[in-house]
């Protein structure tokens, strides 16, 4: 299922002032830049709508004659239109994968890594759900791998014999890869069987969740705190031995692991040359923190911030997460995002 938001409104501009070059650098965006005027074409995760919506909600103040589009078909998806020129930005809850890279350089498609706010992954159930309040990686192996579990007392015997049902992002989705990353490790594959539905609409999965008493599923953690009236969130057993739930202050400090990660925008360098990009781009960067926060995310730390504004006015081009032979660089963001790790093309 795909979604869109699309922002289209005229104005009448009472003023006229040059716009200044350069996407950063120039000071916040003032109600006297009201002049521009376009098109921006955003496509991608569903994780990170909801951040470039409200900032494209509140850029329709500052630009009404601009038009931006914000769809939403998943991470891949909306890279395999990234990197076929068709789109301007890509939203991603993951870092780009080596396949995407090479389409992009196949393509010419020269592009900014931006990361954008913190999410934690969320195993939710239903909240009649009175037996699964912690897991393990290992509990959710028993669930989620091919030949798992179709009771929850195949899980541990303490649970119920009541059947299971899984509801789970589409295969585009990088909550999805992210999952099956944390999870499947190396070698092991997500089942696909009839106990298993999938939806790149996270709403669908918040509903199916919530209308099964055995039902257990996995989004991203705005999409919990906006129905935490609807569904329960399982604690998870970190590497320390603790049983952590996802709040802003365990995903922005780590201990709900493995499930923490950060949610990026990847900007089209050629799209970077048009005026209404660069103060799109400009008014995502000064708002990021806030508008993550008030959609249920969390903000990078300045630095991190920092180090985006400094690509972009630098037009650094590449990704921090690949390394020269194409291999996973992994770590904390803040670690990982800096210029020496940028592989180009």
């Amino acid at each position: 299922m795909q979604r869109f938001f699309g922002l289209s409104f005229l104005f009448a501009a009472l003023t006229m002032l040059p716009l200044l070059q350069g996407c950063t650098g120039s000071g916040p965006i003032t109600e006297d830049q009201l002049d521009l005027e376009g098109k921006i074409e955003v496509d991608g995760s569903s994780t990170v709508y909801p951040i470039t919506e409200a900032i494209a909600t509140g850029f329709l103040e500052i630009a009404p004659d601009v038009s931006v589009t914000v769809g939403v078909s998943g991470t891949g998806g909306g890279f395999k239109r990234f990197t076929a020129n068709e789109t301007d930005i890509s939203d991603a809850s993951r870092p780009i994968k080596s396949s995407e890279f090479e389409s992009a350089k196949s393509a010419g498609v020269k592009f900014i890594e931006v990361p954008v706010a913190y999410d934690g992954l969320t195993i939710v159930v239903n909240p009649d759900n009175d037996w699964a309040d912690e897991m393990t990686v290992e509990d959710l192996q028993k669930i989620f791998l091919e030949g798992g579990a179709k009771t929850w007392k195949e899980v541990k015997d303490s649970y119920p014999d009541s059947p299971i049902k899984i509801f789970a992002p589409g295969t585009d989705s990088g909550t999805f890869d992210y999952f099956k990353e944390v999870v499947a490790e190396d070698d092991g594959t997500i089942r696909s069987d009839n106990v298993m539905s999938t939806s790149e609409d996270d709403n669908v999965l918040v509903t199916g969740v919530a209308g099964e008493k055995g039902a257990i599923g996995f989004f991203g953690a705005s999409y919990f705190f906006e129905n935490e009236d609807k569904l329960k969130a399982v604690k998870i057993i970190n590497p320390d031995g603790d049983a952590i739930a996802p709040t802003a202050e365990t995903i922005e400090d780590g201990s709900y692991a493995p499930f923490s990660r950060p949610l990026f925008i990847y900007l089209k360098l050629d799209s970077m040359s048009r005026p209404e990009m660069q103060k799109f781009v400009e008014y995502y960067m000064e708002n990021a923190g806030e508008k993550a926060a008030s959609v249920g995310y969390v903000a990078l730390p300045q630095a991190v911030y920092d180090t985006a504004n400094s690509f972009i006015s630098e037009e650094k081009t590449g990704t921090c997460y690949l390394t020269e032979d194409m291999e996973k660089r992994g770590g904390a963001v803040s670690d990982v995002y800096k210029a020496e790790n940028l592989t180009s093309f």
